[in-house]
């Protein structure tokens, strides 16, 4: 790492303070840099590269930010915590804005309260299970050497977790709008959810199942580079999909509608009319007979 000295300060007195500091294996007063800034170049024991190794620049940083002179540190360390307050620390916000503007829109799309409730609670799970499943293969090593020769990394690179859920995050929605729209418009012709189920199913499943098998093969190939966070970002969006197609949209999708049956539909009327679209009140399931439905209601599958 590198501590910054303000022109005309006592440099060797902040080398000093931060020798001190446990985790600390030399630091050296280099020559004037541009603007008259003095920098200190400060030898940690461990590289600080990751989450797991910066609590040394951390430290370092405590010992001399309120001596005279004390310009600031840069370096990776530094970086991956100024990353990690600009970005993680706020994260839980973005997180709650990114759900509720989701969860708005598809209660407009969907005109239910329960669908976009459990559309955005599936894909926070999904990525989650993502989250766990890479730390479990890549930084645990339960798997990484024997797939791809590489031992645990201790750590996941600090910039991959806001890429990894931003893609799965989106694509998972994407596969979710598909099928659950074309569920809403066979009960909106039937009121049968269990045809609503079938018949969403059976107009998504193939283009859902081939849309995801595309992407996977596709990081699969990505994977292959010799770039160890490349390889973690393609193997955790690849597993993430395959997961969301076929776990979860294939099996805790419909099982859950089914459970739900009619309350899969409902939107009052005040929150309808806040939302400006029409409501849609409670109403029993209907029974659909096997074939008594034409195939000319079923609209073009697009």
């Amino acid at each position: 790492m590198n501590l910054l000295v303000k022109p005309g300060a006592d440099a060797q007195a902040l080398a000093a303070a931060a020798r001190k500091v446990d985790g600390v294996r030399m630091a050296i007063v280099a020559a004037r840099g541009r603007g008259g800034v003095t920098d200190i170049v400060v030898v940690p024991d461990h590289e600080t590269l990751d989450q797991s190794s910066v609590a040394t620049v951390t430290a370092v940083r405590k010992a001399t930010r309120d001596l005279p002179g004390y310009d600031g540190i840069a370096g990776q360390g530094a970086t991956v915590i100024d990353y990690q307050k600009a970005v993680y620390d706020n994260f839980p916000y973005v997180l709650g804005l990114i759900a509720l503007v989701t969860f708005l829109l598809l209660v407009r799309t969907f005109r239910s309260i329960l669908l976009p409730l459990k559309a955005v609670v599936l894909n926070v799970l999904s990525v989650a299970a993502v989250f766990g499943l890479s730390t479990w293969f890549w930084q645990d090593g339960h798997g990484s050497n024997a797939v791809f020769g590489i031992a645990g990394t201790g750590a996941i690179t600090f910039w991959l977790p806001v890429l990894i859920f931003a893609f799965l995050f989106g694509l998972s929605m994407d596969y979710e709008v598909l099928i659950l729209a074309r569920m809403r418009e066979a009960y909106d012709r039937n009121g049968s959810t269990s045809y609503a189920v079938e018949y969403g199913l059976g107009r998504t499943g193939r283009l859902v199942t081939s849309a995801a098998l595309i992407l996977f093969f596709a990081f699969a190939a990505l994977a292959s580079t010799n770039q160890t966070d490349i390889k973690v970002m393609a193997t955790a969006l690849g597993a993430g999909i395959l997961l969301d197609a076929t776990v979860v949209r294939a099996l805790l999708v419909p099982a859950l509608v089914s459970l739900f049956g009619k309350y899969n539909w409902w939107l009052p009327a005040s929150v309808a009319k806040v939302l400006r679209v029409e409501p849609s009140p409670l109403r029993p399931d209907t029974t659909v007979v096997p074939g008594a439905v034409s195939d000319e209601y079923e609209p073009a599958l697009s």
